[in-house]
């Protein structure tokens, strides 16, 4: 087995793209940088990320029933630091007015991403200190002609 320095260093060498997780309730909205969203499967449409069980925004997605995975576009490497826990800013303050919108189920999307999938939140999973969400996949937004922020070695391209 290997130690988590070298798994990190490891998973840092496969390309992604860059997405924030999003859930709002009553308290507001809650976000965080999650490098682990994926797909499970198209039919029906499941995506899944893995949250570690100290996120805040975890209690939202599981209270809300719901998040969005938001894809940034290059050019906002400054909203992924901020979901990243770069910087002061923390809970519904990284949220700037404008700059964010609602699909079907209230998360909020980013409105100058690349695209964004709005789901509802379906089963969670725990397993070693995090909690696998999946989600049904129930209205998405697309800026095909964007380019993606995408995050390779820790830096992003």
């Amino acid at each position: 087995m290997i130690d988590v320095k070298s798994f990190w260093q490891a998973i840092g060498q496969r390309a992604i793209g860059v997405t924030v997780v999003t859930a709002e309730d009553r308290d507001g909205p809650r976000g965080f940088l999650g490098l682990s969203a994926t797909h499970l499967c198209a039919s029906p449409p499941i995506v899944m990320v893995s949250i570690d069980k100290r996120t805040s925004a975890l209690a939202t997605i599981i209270g809300a029933g719901h998040f969005a995975l938001n894809f940034l576009a290059h050019g906002h490497s400054s909203t992924a630091d901020v979901f990243g826990g770069k910087g002061e800013l923390m809970g519904a303050a990284r949220f700037r007015p404008g700059e964010w919108g609602r699909l079907k189920t209230g998360a909020p999307i980013f409105l100058d991403g690349v695209g964004a999938m709005d789901c509802f939140l379906e089963e969670t999973i725990e397993r070693h200190g995090v909690v696998i969400t999946l989600g049904r996949v129930v209205a998405e937004r697309m800026q095909p002609s964007y380019e993606p922020l995408i995050l390779f070695g820790g830096k992003y391209l």
